[in-house]
């Protein structure tokens, strides 16, 4: 079994800064892609930024230039540095990880955090 645990969500004034992390912990698995989702109160769970193992990044339009995601593949942890917040931005942000089972690495299976809130204050 695969185990998401998130840290870093709060509350913070517009305008301020927030670290999210996620480590993935399980036994023999291969991390594909990590990233982070959320999902503001009415409405749909929506794709915040991911990483892949190998470093490429995928953004949504509205945190691009704000948000900056990184993967320490060792520890099996991603990390988003979120800068310039906004009211827009508070939603549950739920920790999202594409993982194998090794040695089937051709599988991969998809794994969600428990979700953190983060708030912006205007």
């Amino acid at each position: 079994q695969v185990q998401l645990v998130e840290s870093g969500g709060g509350l913070v004034q517009a305008g301020g800064s927030l670290r999210l992390s996620c480590a993935a912990s399980g036994s023999a698995i291969s991390i594909n892609v990590m990233g982070w989702y959320r999902q503001a109160p009415g409405k749909q769970r929506e794709l915040v930024a991911t990483i892949t193992s190998g470093g490429t990044t995928n953004y949504a339009d509205s945190v691009k230039g704000r948000f900056t995601v990184s993967m320490d593949n060792a520890k099996n942890m991603v990390h988003t540095q979120m800068n310039s917040l906004t009211p827009e931005d508070t939603a549950v942000y739920y920790c999202y990880a594409l993982v194998s089972r090794l040695p089937y690495r051709q599988y991969t299976y998809p794994y969600w955090g428990q979700g953190t809130q983060v708030t912006v204050s205007s």
